[in-house]
């Protein structure tokens, strides 16, 4: 079946309140993505953003963005009122996040909720905290300590708390009972919001691809509470970083700077903590995009404290015993690898064993000839996604103007067509006509959207992952062109939703979203 999707953060929704939410906003992006024919939203990770504003460096490997929690929702449940937070300055650009003023703002607002919530909490929230124990006690607790400690990291905390001294703790989990519980409590109203959408995106026929970072960051409460699990020393440093040798994305390398897993270790238990996690993930979302998947196989590990990339080595990883132990848990997995980046003949073996599909990427595809795999004719199976760019990457206008003329050139001799202009449409329409299960494209393709739209540029800090859209970019004429690529190429979908589905899409409608709230 070949099918097509469109690549959105949730924090690229319009919204009134500086960042996509998971209100009103998200509901009618699932409407605008059935009726443009597509069968998948592809998001980045939902997980709370940390150093440089990133979703890859978050404080938690199963933690919900608090950021994305609709405040409308909230208010509809009658733990907030839109006095307490629609006059508050929200955002400096109607195009762009300010996380500075979100750090600001929203927990002080989600605080206000949690006091009203406090006084008669429903029963759903106990059953959600016994359901999460295998992470939210500790997550919650992490977060206390991180909020007690003003925002610091772990390591800066005490010793006895930073090395998890068993009075310490204990005591800790005393004195900050009711922030513990306030942290649990945003989890819930996450989840709660998450699942909801989620259930109406399939009752419209569209179905999540998430997003999950293959590293944990330094400052996490996964580090923190299961330094066992990493590459630490004694006082709990990391011995080696991750990262990735130079390449077409950076000249120096990619300095990540997360603690690399301690696979023999996870080997010991036959990986039962990624294990956990893909069975977390798996029920998140409908297909999971694995980021940086050739990491399993080989590793870079950077050595710490290096300024950049270039003096890592390249060790070997957990490669398909992790893979095996999880296809005979969960049987057939939804699962995309990351293949990109240096691709070696191990990892071709390692995506060809799992049986995964990898990822064509349309932007890297003009710069080495007629051989260059990422052009569509050297497509060799349909089990793969073709992308026109990721999150990574230029938007297509974007990437006109920053290559050679030579790159250009060529990409106009390919399709065919005389004006650089014309190159964007032309990218679009070879990955949708390219014989790839599954076409992607970032939003910001379809709309033609200037270089200014980029989500993230790799090895930069500041000005990535702030790009928003209006409400004004979702067009009729938009829904349109998306619609007729999707026809012209055999890619529409044409939801018929059975009496349960549309049932359940109903409740779930009406339940969670809003209907006399400002729109989010």
């Amino acid at each position: 079946m070949r099918e097509s999707g469109i690549l959105l953060p949730v924090s690229s929704l319009p919204s009134r309140y500086g960042i996509g939410k998971l209100g009103q906003a998200a509901y009618e992006f699932v409407d605008f993505l059935s009726e443009a024919g597509c069968h998948y939203w592809q998001v980045l990770p939902l997980s709370p953003t940390g150093f440089g504003d990133s979703p890859y460096q978050s404080c938690s490997t199963f933690a919900g963005n608090p950021y994305l929690i609709s405040l409308d929702m909230l208010s509809a449940r009658g733990w907030l009122s839109p006095s307490d937070y629609v006059s508050l300055p929200w955002e400096s650009s109607e195009r762009s996040i300010d996380y500075a003023l979100l750090y600001r703002q929203v927990l002080p607002v989600l605080r206000m909720a949690y006091r009203k919530f406090a006084q008669r909490k429903p029963a759903e929230f106990r059953k959600f905290c016994a359901a999460q124990k295998a992470w939210l006690p500790e997550y919650a607790l992490f977060m206390a300590l991180k909020n007690a400690h003003d925002g610091r990291p772990w390591y800066e905390w005490e010793p006895e708390l930073a090395q998890r001294e068993k009075k310490a703790i204990s005591e800790a989990k005393k004195t900050y009972a009711e922030d513990i519980e306030f942290h649990s409590f945003v989890q819930y109203c996450f989840f709660s919001q998450w699942e909801a959408l989620m259930r109406y995106a399939h009752g419209k026929g569209i179905r999540i691809i998430g997003d999950i970072p293959i590293y944990a960051a330094y400052d996490s409460a996964e580090v923190w509470a299961q330094p066992e699990l990493f590459q630490l020393d004694a006082e709990k440093k990391p011995t080696a970083v991750a990262g990735c040798p130079p390449d077409a994305f950076a000249v120096t390398g990619q300095l990540w700077g997360n603690p690399l897993w301690n696979w023999e270790k996870m080997a010991e238990d036959g990986y039962q903590w990624w294990l956990n996690r893909i069975a977390f993930t798996l029920k998140l979302y409908d297909v999971v995009r694995i980021d940086h998947f050739r990491g399993f196989e080989r590793y870079y590990a950077i050595p710490y404290g290096a300024e950049t990339a270039e003096r890592g080595k390249w060790r070997k990883g957990p490669d398909y015993a992790l893979w095996k132990a999880a296809k005979e848990r969960f049987g057939q997995m939804n699962v995309i690898a990351e293949d990109l980046g240096n691709i070696t003949p191990a990892v071709v073996r390692l995506l060809k064993r799992t049986g995964f599909p990898g990822m064509k990427v349309m932007q890297f595809a003009f710069d080495s000839g007629a051989s260059n795999p990422y052009l569509p004719h050297n497509f060799a199976t349909s089990n793969c996604i073709c992308y026109t760019g990721t999150h990574d990457n230029h938007t297509l206008r974007g990437w006109v103007k920053s290559n050679s003329a030579e790159t250009n050139a060529y990409a106009m001799q390919y399709f065919g067509i005389k004006k650089e202009k014309q190159l964007p449409k032309a990218m679009l329409r070879a990955a949708w006509g390219s014989i790839a299960n599954i076409a992607v494209a970032p939003l910001q393709d379809f709309l033609n959207a200037p270089p200014s739209a980029r989500i993230n540029t790799p090895s930069t800090l500041g000005g990535n992952w702030e790009w928003r859209t209006l409400r004004s970019d979702f067009t009729e004429k938009l829904k349109a062109k998306i619609r007729t690529y999707n026809a012209t190429y055999g890619r529409l979908n044409a939801p018929e939703a059975d009496a349960e589905d549309a049932a359940e899409n109903q409740a779930a409608e009406t339940s969670s979203v809003p209907a006399a709230e400002p729109a989010e």
